[in-house]
């Protein structure tokens, strides 16, 4: 006999219970607040869990329940959030196109230009305030700013305020050299590195050599050379070589670079035909026999320690042709100069005092 309280229990068939048997629609007369929360509400959940536990005779088992319950939680769910995500999506293209009806009104109205324009009078008397090291932030302001730094008149001002009848200027850089409107803005900076202190002193604690290979002359063109005897505090004489190089223009995209155009009234004035140009000289101990190089381009620039370990090296080596993007081309042959010992290697700019200038500049 079986023994006392023995219930017979219903077998569990998985397809009985299912995410099939209840689905969103049998909700669809329920409580509104039921589909917009996206979760039933307990009391229900726990009626409807109570329900099938009877149905099923799984009292003890509430796993296929609870993913019977999630099921139908999740699909409500995600009901809700396809439409908020309707809702937001309109709520931005309204938005965007709200923004672009005030930008056009902006425009209309010309409220969309930020600050105010003042005349170029206001950065006349601004410039007269204005240090030579910090020019180039002043002319970054705006375009007015930068046209008072391309004037006749704040190049001559800048040479008044700093000049000294102490100091023993060239010939060209003589106040009387003011009175010549061509190649006056870099007369003005060169005679700035004789009066100006900050100036010279950067210059002349400039190291015999530099610290490491100056990379600025690469795929330069050599415009001129030429060789110069040096008598020093040695008992030989010593040998300059000077090569002037000229910087090659950059290629900008679409052909076009992204500039402002000088006013023609004051282009003799900013004029300057070596506002590119390098002079480097290397300052050897012996005579060096090198070959030709006017005209090539400089393709590899060093500067090593010489096999006696007391001096140093210099290499430069020419190609015919320009660089293509930084390389050289397959099988072209180069030219090589090389300098060795060497005493000293300065590199310098075209407003060095050093640096050579033109007989009609």
């Amino acid at each position: 006999m079986p023994k006392k309280g023995y219930r017979k229990r219903l077998k569990f068939r998985a397809d009985v219970v299912c995410s099939e048997s209840v689905t969103v629609a049998d909700y669809a007369n329920a409580d509104p607040a039921i589909v917009k929360s996206g979760r039933l509400k307990k009391a229900i959940a726990n009626a409807f869990e109570k329900e099938v536990k009877l149905l099923c005779g799984l009292e003890a088992s509430q796993g296929p329940v609870q993913e019977v319950l999630s099921s139908a939680a999740d699909e409500a769910k995600d009901v809700n959030d396809s439409s908020e995500e309707l809702d937001s999506e309109e709520g931005d293209w309204e938005s965007r196109g709200s923004r672009k009806k005030k930008n056009k009104r902006r425009k209309e109205n010309g409220e969309g230009a930020d600050g105010e324009e003042y005349p170029i009078d206001i950065w006349h008397v601004l410039a007269a305030y204005i240090r030579p090291e910090d020019i180039c932030r002043f002319a970054l302001i705006c375009k007015n700013a930068w046209t008072v730094t391309c004037t006749a008149a704040f190049w001559k001002r800048l040479y008044r305020r700093h000049y000294s009848l102490d100091v023993d200027l060239p010939f060209r850089f003589q106040p009387d050299s003011l009175s010549k409107m061509r190649f006056l803005r870099a007369r003005v900076i060169r005679s700035l590195f004789h009066l100006y202190e900050p100036f010279s002193l950067r210059v002349s604690k400039s190291p015999p050599l530099p610290d490491s290979t100056p990379s600025t002359l690469l795929n330069s063109k050599c415009l001129l050379f030429w060789v110069n005897k040096v008598s020093g505090t040695r008992a030989e004489p010593m040998w300059e070589f000077n090569f002037k190089f000229k910087k090659q223009p950059t290629k900008v995209k679409n052909g076009c670079a992204h500039s402002l155009l000088l006013p023609m009234q004051y282009k003799d004035v900013n004029f300057n035909p070596d506002s590119d140009c390098y002079l480097l000289r290397v300052t050897t101990l012996n005579f060096i026999f090198t070959s030709v190089v006017m005209g090539m381009t400089l393709s590899l620039f060093t500067i090593n320690v010489s096999t006696d370990m007391r001096h140093h090296r210099v290499r430069l080596e020419f190609q015919d042709s320009p660089l293509f993007q930084g390389k050289r081309l397959r099988g072209e042959p180069g030219v090589q100069v090389v300098l060795d010992p060497v005493h000293s290697v300065r590199l310098m700019d075209w407003w060095h005092p050093q640096f050579p200038m033109l007989p009609h500049s």
